[in-house]
């Protein structure tokens, strides 16, 4: 047995633990991005750190392991800043947006771009449960608006924007005929969360937001039923992350009270790759290059996987040089999607 102190308080464990293991049985919180309990321990992200006050360095607690006689700082000032400083370099390498501009500029903080996804994908009874949940919180705000969020709308720099408070007011208008419906959303007000921003985007990267569009798109100004909605959601360029709300780099920056960083390390261009047979979306813009999605495949001979490639600060998550994106990761899409700490990792649905 090892007999080690962790924040003023002695414990007595098993020898092969790592100092994280310990803190957590011990419900002291310590926020993790790179860690996964199923993978093996891998230290990238350094948002873990903690101190050995015996020895005066900082250790990263997921992968180090407790030794005999360690006095283990968890919680300090001093600690809290290292970790913040580990999260303002993520940051400063994530050129991404959390909320879509229609979003953020709607009165009501609708979610268009979710709303935009249900009627293309011809779902329309979840579209009007959506709309009932968000007229509940907010109240219907569309008929007097004059139009913000298509104002905003990137699509309005390609032709015109999309009809997006026509489509709102004929959603709208379904409730009292779908009065049965139950809303199977639950939207609760709350303060205002981090949010990263693109800023200007190039017009080479524009055309990557298009990527997510038809080919030849049929527009519709006036919605008049859902087949007009469903036609005229299908010009929307998805240039919201799908992760908003289920992020774990951004519910940390919130932990921190963080700002998103006005200047960025590496400004990596925006590009959507997009596996035409499994519906995967990479985006290397979001990612923090945590190496999860390399690790889950790493040994699989079964089928080309996610790599790092290049060295040292330039190195980036691909597809391998020799493997077109399509043939990558054909049966475990879903798992690469679950376990990326970001919105890097996402499905056309």
């Amino acid at each position: 047995m090892i007999k080690l102190k962790i924040d003023n308080t002695d414990y007595e464990v098993q020898e092969g633990l790592t100092i994280l293991d310990i803190a957590r049985s011990a419900g002291i919180k310590i926020p993790t991005l790179c860690f996964n309990e199923k993978l093996p321990h891998f230290s990238s992200c350094m948002v873990c750190m903690v101190k050995d006050q015996k020895k005066g360095n900082f250790l990263p607690s997921c992968s180090a392991l407790v030794q005999d006689g360690m006095d283990i700082d968890c919680s300090s000032d001093e600690v809290k800043s290292l970790r913040r400083k580990a999260i303002e370099l993520l940051l400063s390498e994530h050129r991404a947006e959390c909320e879509a501009p229609c979003k953020v500029v709607c009165p009501g903080g609708y979610n268009i771009p979710l709303m935009n996804r249900l009627l293309s994908a011809k779902d329309y009874n979840t579209a009007v449960q959506l709309s009932i949940t968000q007229i509940q919180s907010s109240g219907f705000k569309c008929t007097d608006c004059p139009g913000y969020c298509e104002n905003a709308c990137r699509r309005k720099k390609v032709d015109t924007p999309v009809s997006i408070r026509n489509m709102q007011i004929f959603i709208s208008q379904q409730i009292k005929m779908e009065s049965s419906v139950a809303s199977q959303y639950n939207i609760e007000k709350s303060a205002k969360r981090f949010a990263s921003h693109i800023g200007k985007i190039e017009p080479d990267e524009l055309q990557e937001w298009l990527k997510e569009c038809k080919d030849v798109v049929k527009r519709v100004r006036e919605i008049s039923d859902f087949t007009s909605a469903a036609m005229e959601s299908e010009s929307c360029m998805h240039c919201d992350c799908r992760a908003a709300d289920n992020c774990r780099l951004r519910d940390i920056a919130d932990e921190f009270s963080m700002k998103d960083p006005r200047g960025k390390l590496v400004n990596s261009p925006i590009q959507k790759k997009i596996n035409i047979n499994t519906g995967l979306i990479f985006e290397n813009a979001k990612c923090i290059k945590c190496g999860l999605c390399v690790r889950l495949c790493e040994g699989s001979t079964d089928e080309p996987a996610l790599c790092f490639i290049n060295r040292g600060f330039v190195s980036i998550i691909s597809e391998p040089l020799s493997e077109d994106f399509n043939d990558i990761l054909n049966t475990k899409s879903k798992e690469v999607i679950d376990i990326c700490p970001t919105g890097a990792l996402s499905n056309l649905k």
